[in-house]
């Protein structure tokens, strides 16, 4: 998901020399980065030196490229800058709980060239090429990849849950013989495609508005933070439910016991948090008037 997000940006804001540079060749690159807690950039002539230290940078293991945000020295202007790999220096750092296998390590890059076509505004929003969904910028992008994330691990654990009950079947004590789990079962599956719902809602109404040509307004804006904070939310309820239903072969290493510790480090993501949710609030009860949406809050 992340990586596929970095290879698209990339390719739909980068510098014509950068794209033919950088997606020669046979295969799609992989990228890694994050773009949060920027890095510092110096200008020289015809591009930057980057230096900082970034964590969460998922796929960091398959990369050949790096994606960073940076704020330019005297402007503070934030960019993105795209490095190869050997400019990077891997710091490791990714022992968690859950989402592991991500590979989310720390890196750090001191003072490598970055040339300007290697670099966009973090605000870019209109693509030199691509689809109408480039015009989201990277940030609203990261929402709907994220929303697609919870979608797919949700629906996972009630499928699981469905072959771990239907191969017990028929035994005495199951779970497939008793009416309590009958009906959280059903409460579960309903709660999990109404917020599935909501996100496909949301998405819908937003890709109508990006392919008519306009721009999201504030409320939009609201509505697909808040659809990816309610299904988070929601798959965790979920994942809960499923965990306590799978009995010792949900607490042994397996399938169930690793998504349900990917859903609860998902939740910790900053895309979820109880902050967008209370700003969501605000601006849905109608108290945010002439405010406009800056990363995660109102101003």
């Amino acid at each position: 998901m992340a990586t596929t997000l970095e290879n698209g940006t990339a390719g739909a804001y980068l510098g014509d020399e950068a794209v033919e540079r950088i997606f020669q060749g046979p295969r799609m690159p992989v990228f890694a980065g994050q773009g949060t807690r920027p890095g510092t950039a110096v200008r020289e002539n015809g591009g930057f030196r980057l230096t900082g230290q970034w964590g969460f940078a998922s796929g960091m293991p398959h990369a050949q490229y790096v994606h960073s945000l940076g704020v330019i020295e005297g402007t503070g202007e934030a960019r993105i800058f795209i490095t190869p790999l050997e400019d990077v220096k891997p710091l490791g750092n990714w022992d968690v709980l859950g989402l592991r296998a991500t590979g989310s390590i720390d890196y750090a890059i001191d003072g490598a060239f970055v040339p300007e076509s290697q670099t966009h505004l973090f605000t870019q929003d209109e693509p030199l090429r691509g689809g109408a969904i480039y015009r989201l910028g990277v940030l609203d992008q990261a929402l709907i990849c994220h929303s697609g994330w919870a979608l797919g691990v949700g629906r996972r654990l009630l499928d699981e849950l469905i072959r771990y009950t239907g191969a017990r079947s028929g035994r005495p004590g199951q779970l497939a013989g008793s009416d309590a789990f009958h009906a959280d079962f059903a409460r579960a599956e309903a709660a999990f495609r109404a917020a599935k719902a909501l996100v496909h809602e949301t998405w819908d109404d937003t890709e109508r508005t990006l392919d008519s040509g306009r721009r999201l307004d504030v409320r939009q804006e609201t509505m697909v933070r808040l659809a990816l904070n309610h299904v988070t939310s929601t798959v965790s309820e979920v994942a809960r439910f499923v965990y306590a239903s799978g009995g010792t072969s949900a607490l042994r290493d397996g399938l169930i016991q690793r998504l349900f510790r990917d859903v609860h480090a998902g939740t910790a993501h900053i895309t979820s948090g109880p902050q967008v949710l209370r700003e969501c609030g605000r601006e849905l009860a109608g108290l945010a008037p002439d405010q406009s949406w800056l990363l995660f809050a109102l101003e």
